[in-house]
């Protein structure tokens, strides 16, 4: 297995010099599902940002997708880390007025040929056949002319997984994608999510505070607290006393 990510020693303070991340050692593997749970300040977002060379940090060395950098990436590497990434958000973050299609063209935006991908009409044929083939895998094909506002939240964050899928991304990203909807609603997404990265082939880092949604949708659970890694554990085999630990003194 092939390695996709790597921190070794990573520190990341606050501006105050209060340590957000204080050593955090993880690997994560090609085609591996990742979920970091931890308490409201634990790092857990930090951390993802800090892999993708969204955010600095203060120490420690970060390699993803074959690009190792320190406190942050050259301008270069974020450009090829970022062509290989697909991003999900709690906010779905999509154009209400505009239709589902087309927020799922929006996904190519940034990549090699994608300028004509802010908006359906004018997209490359090929690009639109691919996003049609997206909202298949999310099970949405049939709103694929509807408006974004005429979506539940449960249908508007699969667009979101459709629209990160269009990329064909080594790695995913997802920060609480289920937070913002209902139980049935977000787990049907993360059963959609986790299955269709794990049929491709995609590596999936996402961060959670529902327990089931940790031990059903990933392989292995990276607990962060005190902005260290707590435990690193396959999801099969955490039990409550250790999650208890990770969220009580």
């Amino acid at each position: 297995m092939s390695e996709i990510i790597r921190t070794e020693a990573l520190k990341k303070s606050y501006e105050n010099g209060k340590p957000v991340l204080d050593g955090v050692d993880i690997r994560v593997g090609s085609g591996e599902r990742i979920a970091l749970i931890g308490s409201n300040g634990a790092g857990k977002s930090t951390l993802l940002k800090c892999l993708i060379g969204h955010t600095p940090f203060c120490s420690g060395e970060v390699a993803t997708l074959g690009e190792t950098f320190r406190a942050s990436p050259s301008k270069t590497q974020l450009h090829r880390i970022r062509q290989r990434v697909g991003f999900v958000f709690q906010n779905h973050g999509l154009v209400r007025r505009q239709s589902v299609l087309t927020n799922v063209v929006h996904g190519k935006l940034g990549l090699v040929g994608g300028w004509r991908a802010w908006h359906q009409a004018i997209a490359r044929q090929e690009i639109r056949e691919q996003a049609m083939e997206a909202l298949a895998q999310v099970k949405l094909t049939a709103k694929a002319r509807s408006r974004a506002d005429e979506l539940s939240g449960g249908q508007a964050q699969r667009v979101a997984i459709a629209r990160a899928l269009i990329r064909q991304p080594a790695l995913m990203i997802a920060d609480e994608p289920a937070a913002s909807l209902d139980p049935t609603a977000g787990r049907d997404v993360m059963e959609v999510f986790s299955d269709l990265v794990r049929r491709k082939g995609i590596t999936l880092v996402f961060t959670t505070h529902d327990m089931d949604h940790a031990v059903s949708f990933a392989d292995r659970v990276i607990a962060l607290k005190g902005g260290r890694v707590c435990f690193d554990l396959p999801a099969s085999e955490v039990r409550r006393s250790e999650v208890d630990g990770v969220f009580h003194a």
